[in-house]
């Protein structure tokens, strides 16, 4: 019977063990048994927490336009090991990061609407949200803002994304909850 729920699992979409051990649990499979049957997916290669991180990181960057932030925590809620969502994250680098944002920029600019500082937030704040860093965030819409239009360029140089960025920082900082 746990095979089956596995293999029902499985069938869907891939998962992570931490995933089909949640399942088996949810449906009263002993923690013996569900480890058994785990350990001998593990072994053939039916389950593989890398591949699927490493899978997971490529799809969702490149379809969603997740930052590795964001990443990283879906792939702690997936049960994914530090260590392997680490490996998986390190695939992918600054400079695509970077590139993705410019992307996703671009393409919600075009249908932006408003004056340029409101524009300017909403855009950092979409950015924010995909888990992009403050920096990243705002040359990203700054340098968007400059190539659109003159009244843009202007309101775009007149913003200063380092000390925007570490102001964001600190706030980061400051509105963390304590552990």
């Amino acid at each position: 019977m746990a095979r089956e729920i596995c293999l029902r699992q499985l069938a869907v979409r891939p998962r992570t063990r931490a995933e089909l051990a949640g399942a088996l649990a949810k449906r009263g499979i002993s923690e013996e048994v569900s480890a058994q049957v785990l350990d001998r997916y593990d072994e053939v290669g039916i389950i593989d927490d890398a591949a699927f991180a490493r899978a997971w990181v490529t799809s969702r960057h490149a379809g969603r336009g997740l930052a590795r932030r964001a990443l990283a925590n879906e792939l702690r809620q997936r049960g994914v090991d530090g260590d392997v969502a680490s490996e998986a994250l390190g695939e992918l680098d600054e400079e695509t990061e970077a590139e993705t944002a410019r992307a996703l920029v671009e393409r919600k600019l075009r249908s932006a609407r408003g004056e340029p500082d409101a524009v300017f937030r909403r855009l950092v704040g979409m950015l924010a949200r995909k888990g992009y860093p403050p920096g990243v965030a705002i040359r990203a819409v700054k340098d968007a803002l400059a190539a659109q239009s003159a009244e843009a360029a202007e309101f775009a140089e007149q913003v200063d994304a380092d000390a925007l960025a570490d102001a964001e920082g600190e706030l980061d900082r400051d509105t963390r909850p304590l552990d």
